[in-house]
């Protein structure tokens, strides 16, 4: 998430009642999750086992627990409880707006759209030429949607992203500030659910098309002319090349890359990355004809131990 001008270290200090380490004009120009963090960006830690990884990243910006050396041309936000004040900046740079009408004055419809009944369109969405959003879609904040996309009914597209910090009196959200993009040509089916991105983008490439029942998790990017079919959960932060295709009912974990071309078939784990261009089976996930052998050799063993039990007799 970009802020909309340049602040000073000094200045985000102030917004979070925090000490900095560094130049008090040192310029700050947004705040992103490691994975998606470039210069200008703040990024937070709270554990000392990534420590190292933030202060390593390309943000220039880190806000963190410990006073540490900070890096050449970085500068340090010092704070007690960096989940917390990562959310008061969320709140500061991209607050909750509430909506008093079905779709906001400044949501922008592109020619030949057609909005169905019921339909909701938050605040400063936009949404290209001719789509067709279907009945009871709820379309949040900030969501970018292309030309000719079909959206069918009960989808919503930004929902909050699932990720949670456990502390002695519950469960803590980490506030989603980000956004769901869905490019050209792209279509969704019934009750699915697409959550924005924490600080970035979950994007939809051009061409790809969701089956109902489909949920991809926050700050995922699925590639061009993918299919999904029905039933399949998508974690967050994956990465999804073009031309993928998810069979019914297959389950993601997080942070995992699947490649270009690659087959996973229906009810599968996909447990780690794997390579495009093959066809994968299974949980945990292997290339669909290794896991078709161990499956017949399971069969075999009832055979197996019969012929055993007859030669010791």
């Amino acid at each position: 998430m970009k802020f909309p001008k340049s602040y000073t270290l000094h200045e985000i200090a102030s917004l979070i009642h925090c000490q900095y380490v560094g130049d008090a004009n040192f310029p700050i120009l947004g705040m992103n999750e490691i994975h998606v963090v470039t210069p200008g960006d703040i990024v937070f830690v709270d554990h000392p086992k990534y420590y190292d990884k933030a202060l390593q990243s390309d943000a220039t910006i880190i806000l963190i627990n410990k006073e540490v050396v900070c890096p050449e041309g970085k500068a340090l936000l010092i704070s007690d409880d960096p989940f917390r004040d990562f959310n008061k900046l969320t709140r500061h740079f991209r607050p909750f707006q509430y909506a008093n009408v079905a779709i906001a004055d400044s949501a922008h419809i592109g020619e030949g759209t057609l909005i169905q009944p019921n339909c909701f369109v938050g605040h400063n969405v936009q949404i290209g030429q001719n789509c067709i959003i279907h009945s009871n879609v709820s379309i949040y904040d900030n969501t970018i949607i292309g030309d000719n996309v079909i959206i069918h009914a009960g989808t919503v597209l930004g929902a909050d992203a699932f990720y949670y910090k456990k502390r002695p009196e519950g469960f803590d959200q980490l506030l989603s500030g980000g956004r769901v993009i869905i490019e050209n040509n792209v279509g969704i089916g019934a009750l699915c659910t697409i959550d924005k991105g924490v600080t970035g983008d979950t994007t939809i490439g051009e061409g790809s098309k969701l089956d109902n029942q489909v949920h991809v998790g926050h700050d995922t990017i699925i590639g061009k002319k993918c299919l999904i079919a029905s039933q399949t959960g998508i974690a967050g932060c994956v990465v999804i090349e073009d031309e993928v295709t998810l069979w019914g009912q297959v389950g993601t974990t997080s942070g995992i890359k699947i490649g270009s071309k690659a087959v996973v078939m229906g009810q599968t784990g996909v447990t780690k990355s794997i390579e495009g261009g093959k066809t994968y089976f299974g949980t945990p996930i292997e290339e669909s004809r290794e896991k078709l052998k161990q499956l017949a050799n399971v069969k075999k063993i009832p055979e197996i131990l019969n012929k055993l039990n007859k030669n010791e007799g």
